[in-house]
């Protein structure tokens, strides 16, 4: 039976391994630590959680929450590992990270077709499947980018490496019995989930006002390829929302909407948000606080706010260089290296970004390398679903301005004229965004039951 590699032990590498290994492939599984270490990664298990201990929401009218229910259908084992280490977080799927990493290391390095190998890869595999995520090594990145095209266009005629750059931010974390609670109170947005599984720090107009001006003029980590970061707009940090302008905050992270303050019966004019990150509520992280401040201007700055003036810091936030390719570029459908149909490529070196998205390529990937290497054809889902929406988008978007994609309804293909007519209006959106899960999911399942 031939083997197959998977090249790095985060959600896309786990969850390809498992999905060959499930189908009968033994599986070589890849992974850099402890022999080469990050800069973001602090144990040596598979599926460390690095940035936000948050999968997003469940709910099936959210694009998250709709890509959950497709992976759960593929067999998901990280989706199976994050319901057993979840934590409260109203309609969102977040867990205890340690628990999460735990029970899939164990899992896995269980499995009696994986073998897991540590020390760093420095030349591509095949077959196999490299998802090596953001923070790839030096020595395999070179190796990546030597295997794929270089990369014009019209307004760019000289050829570059299909390659890009950019720079994720970490929130602080905070311990829990530091926090004033005669300052905050628990609630979530709208009530939902359990009702009351954030903790909410309300600040009045003025209070908002002096920490938009610390904020804007903290000291930050400075470096000459800092000067034009490109960020990801889908995570930018704190203090770049804030310099874009007074209100940018009030209306992203800090929205007071559907969070009235009990005690005032009245919606305060911006609130910082704080999710648990560990099942005993003992740790909790600064919601969309992701920074690259310097360490003492974290605790200046973050313990002004209401509730946080003792903030005792579990972790702060820091700022880590993040790689992807530039999938349309160079990559095949199914995200497959050029002229290798037994190489693929998953997580968020792909340009996918999010935990779901990441481990939803690794799943697919696992999946379609296991029907390579049994003499079929690599499939992808229609782009009426999300998973294949977002295959579609790494496929078909425009390589001069390719940025990383979070799943959202509006990767997917539109309804037809008469379904979309329906009715306007805020009921006319919610009925169409139904309308678009309930196709989704048939198209979804009717894909599922050509896999053998």
């Amino acid at each position: 039976m031939t083997r197959a590699t998977v090249v790095g032990g985060g959600l896309a590498g786990c969850e390809a391994a498992w999905a060959l290994a499930e189908r009968g492939i033994p599986v070589t599984l890849r992974e850099m630590r402890p022999v080469v270490r990050t800069a973001a990664h602090q144990s040596d298990r598979l599926a460390e959680l690095v940035c936000s201990n948050s999968f997003k929401s469940t709910d099936l009218t959210n694009a998250h929450g709709l890509l959950k229910a497709e992976l759960r259908r593929l067999g998901s084992i990280l989706l199976e590992a994050a319901d057993a280490a979840a934590v409260p977080a109203g309609a969102a799927l977040a867990v205890d990270r340690d628990e999460f990493s735990r029970l899939v290391h164990a899992r896995v390095t269980a499995h009696p077709l994986i073998t897991v190998e540590r020390g760093e890869v420095t030349e591509l595999p095949s077959p196999g499947v490299v998802a090596t995520g953001p923070l790839t090594s030096e020595r395999l990145a070179a190796a990546i980018i030597a295997r794929m095209p270089a990369v014009g266009s019209p307004s760019r005629p000289v050829a570059e490496p299909a390659s890009l750059a950019f720079y994720d931010a970490i929130a602080p974390i905070v311990s829990r019995e530091s926090l004033d609670e005669s300052r905050i109170y628990a609630l979530s947005r709208y009530g939902k989930g359990g009702g009351d599984d954030y903790l909410n720090c309300p600040m009045s107009r003025e209070e908002y006002d002096a920490f938009i001006a610390a904020l804007v003029a903290a000291d930050q980590f400075t470096a000459h390829e800092f000067d034009q970061v490109p960020y990801f707009e889908g995570c930018l940090p704190v203090e770049e929302m804030a310099r874009r302008g007074p209100e940018t905050l009030r209306f992203g992270p800090m929205k007071p909407v559907g969070l009235p303050d009990p005690r005032t019966g009245r919606e305060p004019w911006a609130v910082v948000q704080l999710r648990r990150e560990d099942r005993a509520g003992q740790m909790w992280n600064l919601v969309g606080f992701q920074t690259r401040l310097r360490i003492p201007e974290q605790q200046r700055v973050f313990r002004s706010i209401p509730g946080l003036g003792g903030a005792e810091f579990l972790r702060y936030g820091s700022i880590h260089r993040n790689t992807y390719l530039n999938s349309p570029a160079c990559l095949g459908p199914a995200l497959t290296a050029p002229g290798d149909d037994t190489l693929f490529f998953a997580g968020q070196l792909t340009g996918v970004e999010g935990y779901t998205e990441s481990l939803g390529t690794g799943l697919l990937a696992g999946i379609n390398l296991a029907r390579r290497l049994g003499g079929g054809v690599a499939t992808v889902p229609p782009p009426t679903t999300m998973l294949g929406a977002l295959y579609r988008y790494l496929r078909e978007a425009d390589p001069a301005h390719f940025q990383p994609m979070n799943a959202n309804f509006g990767l997917l293909d539109p309804l037809d004229g008469q379904a979309a007519g329906r009715s306007g209006g805020r009921r006319g959106k919610d009925q169409r965004k139904g309308l678009l899960v309930e196709r989704a999911q048939r198209d979804f399942e009717e894909w599922v039951t050509t896999l053998p």
